[in-house]
């Protein structure tokens, strides 16, 4: 029997594959899911696509699926990092979710001088895994260790994932002014959300004086940090990414 189940696995995927369950994957399986031998999933492990998988073995303990057919091909984002102050875990876990949803490439959680949350870079990857299962994407960003916004600046330029990466710092300075992107150039870009209580002077001079730093409006209104993220990464997509036909 077809099921709706899609499970992040990290193992190689396909025709002719068998994937070993743990103890944890077996129980949501089995247990959770009700799946049984005979039963068929969907597999994706951020690299090959999807795959239809068959339960060959079920147990408490363990159990194996048997991969068969690809479903659907591997679908890369474009090259845009989101980088975000953590906020309350309830909000915190919900900007990760939506940035998997919308294509972000990498997830940089960062502290801010007004950061007053603190978070898990395994708990924000699990539910980055868990966010890709659900909305039927192919592909898992990587989230980052938490780091200070000050020491990712520092080093902004100096590595081959940043050299000629732009940041579109969504500047809270700007409301009113409108959300106009349609002047930026294509290429990789990283978002950057500051905390509940906005980036502190020094830091908005900081990126203000960055020349590779986009200082941009989101509109009329200020909006709270996740709002701010789902917003950003929107007219993001809308200018340059995928949702205009064509990777940036």
């Amino acid at each position: 029997m077809s099921s709706d189940v899609r499970l992040y696995v990290d193992h190689p995927l396909g025709a002719g594959q068998t994937v070993p369950l743990d103890r944890d994957r077996a129980l949501y399986l089995f247990a959770v899911m009700r799946l049984g031998v005979g039963d068929r999933l969907t597999l994706i492990n951020g690299r090959d696509g999807a795959w239809s998988a068959l339960v060959a073995e079920a147990s408490k303990r363990g159990g194996v699926l048997a991969v068969d057919a690809q479903t659907a091909p591997q679908v890369t984002p474009p090259d845009l990092w989101l980088m975000f102050a953590p906020i309350k875990k309830a909000r915190t876990d919900f900007i990760v979710e939506k940035a998997v949803e919308m294509g972000a490439s990498r997830i940089l959680p960062v502290v801010t001088d007004y950061t007053n949350e603190r978070a898990r870079q395994d708990k924000l990857q699990a539910h980055a895994v868990e966010a890709a299962e659900q909305c039927g994407g192919t592909f898992v960003p990587p989230v980052d260790p938490v780091a200070r916004l000050a020491a990712v600046l520092d080093g902004w330029g100096t590595g081959a994932d940043t050299t000629e990466r732009r940041i579109l710092f969504c500047d809270e300075g700007l409301v009113g002014q409108p959300a106009d992107l349609s002047g930026l150039a294509p290429g990789p870009w990283a978002v950057l959300i500051g905390p509940e209580g906005g980036f502190s002077p020094a830091e908005r001079a900081r990126l203000q004086a960055m020349p590779q730093a986009q200082a941009v409006s989101l509109g009329p209104r200020i909006l709270r940090a996740d709002t701010a993220a789902v917003a950003a990464l929107t007219l993001w997509q809308v200018a340059l990414g995928d949702w205009r036909g064509g990777h940036a």
